[in-house]
């Protein structure tokens, strides 16, 4: 038994050392050696990052089909008309209480978006830009029409006067763009933004001045590089790309490198779902209503831009007829419960993973507490005491065991002395000796295993949730998804794993006693990288730990000791 729990420290141990070394490797610009992030971000060259193609900029968009084989046209499509005349390019800028966005004339596509309630690390802080066409930047929301010489989104456009600006007591306020007629064809662009909303209304009006029926099909896409959001950390990386939702095949990403390598898998053909851009915390779609046939596609679209996005037929338009066909783009923070009342599946965009079956009730109950407590560092903290509660005999039937194993600690250090030259029957021995006083060596490491998954759970809900983004504890903490900055956190939370340490028994090898040392030293190190939240959940746990090992060392009648190192 004890050279099994041996062998088991020593993984964890070996483990601890690789994931460290892996984490060092990536901070320091290189490729992750055994756990890659979801996906290698390739350097981006100076050109690359000027270039601001658009995707398909000769004005079409490929089809799901075409996009597979890496084709850039529609089979069928004719090529773009000649700009007619237009007024000049510009900007217009639409505004609500939670989103600034900045339109281009040219297409009327959305170039430039920030999120006014949430704020970046810069001093002083300026709103979250999502969507962004700049020298560093691509991330552009585009519409325009296909299967004919039709507007797309390189056709110049004229905005329409109007009110820019969400005015006191207003629910919603619009933004129109009318194109010229491109074979006969006009496209109208209304956006809607509404009171406190991230989705917006698109609606599309294809108009037919031409003399005969025309039938075109609208294309909705998202085109961005793939330059991870600044609220990536060094220790950890959440996935950034595209990723397509269908009630067939549910919630589906596809990595940049997959779309390089042109192993882009996903459903192709729904009437339901969406598809998505996906980054750390903030997330847009393209949402179109629910039994709306569609055609789902992800490719690249010009160096270092990648586009995803849905194609879905207008329908035959007769000469002067309008056909009407709406959408809404979502650009906005990935909180569950909008998500979900916006659309099924989207509250996915938030990934959890395989732990996602545990994270959801954590979320759930952490967003409860919340609301009672009104801040999320408290809220932390009562959902650590919460799954402590919930533990509490499972917890307490591994310090037990540690209790019992401190009991006949001297004992087993007395014959090992005695029978160090007999390493048999030193063995022997200590199994009788565990057999005669009912101890289970590894009575302590069970339990507690078996709240690993939860705890795991937990802390990808509080690296995910942008709820904790910007979220103030007390004093010096003013934002619980960024590492402390004096690293009071960090410090207590090694302090309190060393004081673990020194309440579990010693271990009767040195080389044991000595790892049990070395590995909560080398654990912490990542705690002083790691968001406040994060560390402030795992110092109460604990915190809360010592508290009820203590009082059960103390009911059996094994006072507290501090086993401290011997090291030689």
């Amino acid at each position: 038994m004890n050279d099994i729990r041996r062998t088991i420290l020593w993984v964890i141990f070996a483990f601890s050392l690789v994931l460290l070394w892996d984490k060092w490797q990536v901070h320091n610009g290189h490729k992750a050696t055994f756990f890659p992030t979801p996906q290698q971000q390739a350097a981006k060259s100076p050109a690359d990052a000027a270039s601001g193609v658009p995707a398909s900029a000769d004005g079409t968009v490929p089809t799901a089909s075409a996009a597979v084989a890496g084709a850039t046209d529609v089979p069928g499509a004719a090529a773009a008309a000649p700009a007619p005349a237009a007024a000049p390019r510009q900007n217009v800028v639409l505004t609500s209480d939670v989103l600034r966005l900045t339109f281009d004339s040219e297409g009327g596509t959305l170039k430039h978006a920030e999120l006014l309630k949430y704020f970046d690390k810069s001093t002083p802080p300026k709103p979250v830009v999502l969507f962004d066409d700049s020298a560093t930047h691509k991330y552009l929301g585009q519409t325009g029409l296909i299967g004919g010489t039709f507007p797309t989104h390189k056709t110049p456009m004229t905005i329409q006067p109007g009110a820019r600006e969400l005015a006191d007591g207003q629910d919603s306020v619009q933004l129109r763009f009318e194109s010229a007629e491109v074979g006969g064809v006009k496209l109208v662009k209304t956006y809607t933004v509404k009171r406190g909303a991230y989705d917006v209304t698109v609606q599309h009006d294809v108009v037919n001045n031409s003399g005969a029926p025309v039938n075109p099909r609208l294309y909705m896409q998202l085109v961005r590089d793939n330059t991870e959001s600044g609220d990536q950390t060094p220790f950890y990386s959440t996935f950034t790309g595209p990723a397509v939702y269908t009630e067939e095949k549910k919630y589906q990403k596809v990595s940049f490198k997959d779309i390089d390598n042109n192993k882009a898998s996903f459903e192709k053909t729904s009437d339901a779902g969406f598809v998505a851009m996906v980054q750390h915390y903030f997330a847009s779609a393209w949402l179109l209503p629910e039994g709306t046939q569609r055609e789902n596609f992800v490719n690249k679209s010009g160096t270092n831009l990648y586009a995803a996005g849905m194609i879905t037929p207008v329908g035959t338009v007769e000469p002067g007829q309008t056909k009407t066909v709406s959408a809404r783009l979502f650009a906005g923070p990935q909180i569950e419960p909008m998500m979900e009342s916006l659309a099924p599946g989207l509250e996915l965009v938030k990934d959890y993973g395989w732990l996602t079956i545990l994270a959801k009730p954590l979320y759930w109950l952490l967003s409860k507490l919340h609301s009672f407590i009104g801040n999320w560092g408290w809220s932390i903290v009562a959902l650590v005491l919460l799954l402590k509660i919930a533990f509490y005999w499972l917890n307490a039937k591994a310090y037990a065991s540690m209790a019992k194993m401190k009991a006949i600690n001297p004992r087993i250090q007395e014959m090992r002395e005695r029978l160090k030259d007999k390493p048999q029957q030193m063995q022997q021995e200590m199994m009788r000796i565990y057999r005669e006083e009912k101890v289970n060596p590894m009575g302590g490491c069970l339990p507690i295993m078996v709240q690993i998954p939860v705890f795991m759970a937990l802390y990808w809900v509080l690296q995910s949730s942008v709820e904790i983004r910007n979220a103030p504890w007390i004093g010096w903490i003013h934002d619980l998804s960024v590492p402390d900055p004096f690293f009071i956190l960090p410090l207590l939370m090694t302090l309190s794993s060393l004081l673990q340490t020194a309440l579990n028994p010693a271990p009767p090898d040195p080389m044991q006693a000595k790892l049990m040392w070395i590995m909560p030293l080398m654990f912490s190190v990542m705690f002083f990288f790691f968001p406040a939240g994060l560390v402030l959940y795992w110092l109460t746990n604990n915190i809360l730990s010592i508290a009820q090992q203590w009082i059960i060392n103390t009911r059996m009648g094994v006072p507290p000791q501090f086993n401290l190192p011997k090291f030689k």
